[in-house]
């Protein structure tokens, strides 16, 4: 999807006239319009004020133009960790990163939990933990 058709989406998902979101977020009702006809997108600090009011990512915003990845998983907006003032970190999920902090001190405890969160009759323990090994040292957090 576009970001016109995903303002035009979430705006009518919550029942709001282009007039009612403009006032939420300090923009003109043409402004809004605009976004929604593909005329013109918003602007760096706007497309932070939607995410807020939408509670989506910027990513989503615009479309999903890269494939967000955690340590672990892919990332999707309802799993996407969030900074103390409520605004998304779209480099963790909410179980490696939440308010400011990161969950894992070390990487055995990140592996640990992967483990026993991803192992299936398929994928065993033993496996999931070789591959995670093998991984978990070259993300961006361990590497430091």
């Amino acid at each position: 999807m576009n970001t016109k058709d995903i303002l035009y989406h979430l705006r009518t998902e919550k029942d709001l006239s282009q007039d009612e979101l403009a006032a939420k977020i300090f923009v003109t009702r043409q402004a809004v319009s605009r976004w929604e006809t593909g005329e013109t997108t918003p602007n760096v600090e706007t497309l932070k004020l939607l995410s807020t009011f939408f509670n989506v990512s910027i990513n989503t915003l615009l479309g999903s133009p890269r494939q967000l990845i955690c340590q672990c998983m892919p990332l999707e907006d309802s799993i996407t960790s969030k900074e103390p003032d409520g605004s998304f970190n779209e480099d963790y999920c909410m179980w490696c990163y939440a308010d400011g902090t990161f969950k894992y001190t070390t990487k055995e405890q990140l592996i640990d939990f992967c483990v026993t969160h991803m192992a299936t009759e398929s994928w065993p323990a033993e496996q999931v933990r070789a591959h995670m090994e093998a991984i978990v040292p070259t993300l961006k957090h361990w590497k430091k």
